[in-house]
């Protein structure tokens, strides 16, 4: 299958010229390893995966010896298989002024980053990949900064196709996992079969020792049909016959396996009563749209769940979007006790842009009123609008537009 070049190659180039060791985490098969290949296809870098028993048994038994039969510069996949080796690579760059030494993926976040940041304190650069974006889909890497005004929406239309709902729903139905890409419906449906048994479960019970797996995969299923609703462990636990304890537990293990991502409510102590709960989404909508048994694009479209599935992907393209861009943002929802709510706040250099998702070619540009509760803060409002499914960018006022869903 030929590559597909991904945005964060960028950011990568320019943290491995700064750092010793560079480590890039996400979900299992979202293409971490595939890209670090392709970025090292022109060295001399040794490559070997933890996913080896022999390599991992050696690594995490005798990291002298590993070192001495896996010579750096080196990329080592899935490192948090064989933690053991991160004393000895910090040990290592300690005794070198060479950048980029040591190429590193994983796919357990929080206590790989964690015991990484410890070992590797100012010597590791940490990035995160995700799955495909729509924009890597169409070859359209690395994209002007994106500030939600007409100008930097017109530049981003001028490279990209029209917004097309046909096109949306393939790419939120299909997802984006690389090897689904030009996959038939049943190989598709096959994949993520294989998916949730072979990498989730397995890493769920070998990694997580998580036993009762037909309660965990009710468990998984149950979260993807609340994508886009507040987080309730009571509901969660409930649909799945397990415990709030428990419920809580695993949510955290999905979120920590990048299966999952909790978009936190704004929190701004001038603004009184607003919610402290997140908001539920899926890192892949293909994943999802499996889990809930989706079979075509054109059910899920037109189906209940529509809705909410476009709303996931608009919140995980905006994710891709800043953590593949040279300044990041803070992500929120807005949402009071008296439910008036706007979908996604985005927090940056001393400004918030507000949003609206809206699934329509023509939403009411009333929407943009609710935006006024920003007038009740010190904070100072930026470029917004609703992103929807409108053709092209269009301005609604001075400081909203129409935003094609696809610019983002």
């Amino acid at each position: 299958m030929e590559y597909i070049q991904r945005e964060l190659e960028r950011k990568f180039i320019e943290m491995d010229s700064f750092f010793k060791a560079v480590l890039v985490i996400g979900a299992r098969q979202v293409g971490k390893s595939t890209m670090l290949k392709h970025l090292a296809k022109e060295q001399n870098r040794t490559y070997v995966t933890m996913d080896d028993d022999f390599a991992r048994e050696l690594a995490n038994n005798d990291p002298i010896l590993f070192f001495q039969t896996y010579k750096p510069p080196i990329l080592i996949d899935e490192i948090q298989k064989a933690p053991n080796l991160l004393e000895r690579i910090k040990i290592m760059c300690d005794e070198s002024e060479e950048k980029g030494r040591f190429w590193l993926t994983g796919s357990q976040r929080k206590k790989l980053t964690e015991r990484a940041q410890e070992s590797l304190a100012g010597r590791l650069g940490i990035l995160k990949l995700y799955t495909l974006s729509q924009r890597e889909k169409a070859g359209y890497i690395n994209a002007n900064e994106l500030n939600f005004s007409l100008p930097c929406l017109q530049e981003r239309a001028n490279n990209m196709p029209e917004n097309d709902i046909n096109n949306v729903y393939e790419h939120i139905w299909r997802g984006g996992y690389a090897d689904v890409q030009n996959a038939t419906d049943e190989q598709m449906q096959v994949y993520y079969q294989s998916y949730i048994d072979n990498y989730l479960i397995a890493d769920a019970v070998n990694d997580e020792g998580i036993t009762d797996i037909a309660s965990f995969k009710r468990f998984l299923r149950s979260c993807a049909a609340l994508i886009g609703n507040l987080l309730n462990y009571n509901t969660l636990a409930e649909s799945a016959g397990i415990s709030v304890l428990t419920a809580r537990k695993w949510l955290s293990v999905l979120q920590d396996m990048d299966v999952i991502y909790l978009l936190e409510p704004y929190s701004n102590n001038e603004l009184q009563r607003l919610v402290k709960t997140p908001k539920l989404y899926f890192c892949d909508t293909g994943l999802c749209a499996y889990l809930t048994r989706w079979l075509t694009k054109e059910s899920l479209r037109d189906g209940a769940a529509g809705g909410h599935f476009y709303e996931n992907y608009v919140i995980m393209e905006l994710v891709k979007n800043y953590e593949y861009a040279k300044s990041n943002a803070i992500l929120s929802f807005y949402r009071d006790s008296n439910a008036k709510e706007i979908d996604v706040f985005v927090e940056e250099n001393g400004k918030i842009h507000p949003l609206e998702i809206k699934k329509s070619a023509n939403p009411d540009k009333r929407e943009i009123k609710k935006y006024k509760v920003l007038d009740k803060t010190t904070v100072e409002q930026g470029n917004g609008g609703i992103v929807c499914m409108y053709p092209k960018p269009f301005p609604i006022d001075r400081m909203n537009c129409y935003i094609p869903s696809n610019l983002i």
